[in-house]
């Protein structure tokens, strides 16, 4: 095997772990930034921290996307990896210049099944459906009536008290739920990352695809580039998340950040589904500013990021097998 063509594809998808940070980073400090519960630098290096933490707190997710495709060995399955990578880390940046949250999740594993396909691998539909395609509808909708209902608990409970004592509390509380979301994004994201340098290492033989654990280089490795790729911001997706959807206040703020990360705990450590954090966290967002009403919610921008949703899956799906076949010119099987 040739010991090259692994590395490429491990520095390509470390390098899409850090894309993957700085097209995320928004998701986890964005609703804090803008209601000023947090600098931005505070609440970044807040983000890089309890990212990486994350990212050594599990496994499941990670070998749910290693289990995405199967049937694939030597160079050949190589390319079907590297180009997987590279159709998702360009949605990545085509959604970034644009400024729209969507979701790496979705371009990643698009990437593997447009690769998959051209490639002739076996597409594990049955894992697509039950782990990808069903918690992607749902864990948007959990997101927003989760949202909803915790923000009209507060609306009641607090109805009596002072504004700006409520607001100054809410301030401080949004610290936690900023580290927990943090926390869940990288137990959700940095595990994808570490799902295809192991798909791809077992492709070359290094490594068993039966071994339940990761090697430990590998899960340090991604940990850390999603960490870096988080320090250093995200700051057109970040001003879509946390002002062109609805101008966010503290109690709105703490109601989203808790439901996103409800759903991030739940979907990854239970299910076991790569969701996204992204559909989450600005569904959540949603969810909290109807309360206030749903006329206070950008809905245009809403329907722009809906469509970046839809169309995630399928545009990194068709970049990746572009990539393929190109690929696949220059380094035969």
């Amino acid at each position: 095997m040739d010991l090259a063509i692994v590395i490429t594809v491990v520095v390509v998808a470390l390098a899409f772990d850090y894309t993957n940070g700085f097209h995320d980073a928004a998701n986890a400090i964005a609703t804090s930034v803008s209601t000023r519960a947090l600098t931005p630098r505070i609440a970044l290096v807040l983000a890089a921290v309890m990212n990486f933490v994350g990212a050594l707190l599990g496994q499941e997710v990670a070998h749910t996307v290693a289990d995405t495709i199967g049937d694939i060995a030597g160079k050949h399955g190589l390319i079907i990896v590297l180009a997987a990578l590279l159709g998702a880390i360009s949605w990545n940046l085509v959604t970034w210049y644009f400024g729209l949250p969507s979701s790496s999740s979705h371009a990643l594993i698009g990437g593997l099944v447009g690769a998959g396909l051209a490639g002739g691998a076996t597409i594990n539909w049955t894992t697509i459906k039950e782990k990808v395609l069903i918690p992607m509808v749902a864990s948007p909708v959990i997101g927003f009536a989760l949202a909803f209902a915790i923000m009209l608990a507060f609306m009641w409970i607090l109805r009596r008290r002072n504004p700006h004592k409520v607001n100054r509390g809410f301030r401080l509380a949004q610290t936690l739920s900023a580290a927990a979301l943090a926390l869940g994004h990288g137990l959700q994201d940095a595990q994808k990352t570490m799902g295809v340098i192991f798909l791809a290492v077992t492709t070359a033989g290094y490594y068993s695809a039966d071994d339940e654990s990761l090697p430990l280089w590998i899960v340090i490795g991604a940990a850390t580039a999603i960490s870096l790729g988080t320090y250093s911001g995200g700051w057109r997706i970040m001003r879509t998340l946390g002002r062109r959807i609805i101008h966010l206040d503290p109690p709105r703020g703490f109601a989203a950040e808790s439901a996103a990360t409800s759903v991030l705990y739940v979907m990854a450590l239970h299910f076991q589904a790569p969701v996204s954090t992204t559909h989450t966290i600005t569904s959540a967002v949603m969810g909290a500013g109807a309360t206030k009403s749903f006329g206070a919610v950008r809905w245009g921008m809403a329907r722009n990021i809906l469509l970046a949703w839809v169309f995630t899956f399928p545009a990194a799906g068709l970049v990746a097998a572009g990539c393929y076949y190109v690929a696949h010119l220059f380094v035969p099987a």
